[in-house]
């Protein structure tokens, strides 16, 4: 295995990506009260895929991030690890 250097992100990514993540787990909290109070449960679904449009919109925004400085980087440098760990980082997400 090649030795990979760690990359930076900027501070407004990162901000912009954990903003995303807690307003998607508060909305989370949410419907999980909503459960708790036994509502209607297609309100629950609605709300559901909210999160779910939630959680692939900030997927999005990583893998653009990633493609525009990490992978950018390392195809200068010729390394081919951080493809094939991408390759399977985005299989895993789109199973």
């Amino acid at each position: 295995m090649q030795n990979v250097k760690k990359h930076q992100h900027s501070q407004k990514h990162i901000k912009a990506i954990s903003n995303r993540l807690s307003r998607t787990i508060g909305h989370l909290e949410a419907v999980k009260n909503m459960v708790e109070r036994n509502e209607d449960c297609s309100k629950i679904l609605i709300q559901l895929a909210a999160i779910k449009a939630a959680v692939n919109n900030t997927a999005k925004a990583v893998l653009k991030e990633h493609l525009a400085h990490c992978i950018h980087h390392t195809c200068s440098e010729e390394n081919k690890q951080s493809i094939e760990e991408l390759n399977k980082a985005i299989d895993m997400f789109v199973k």
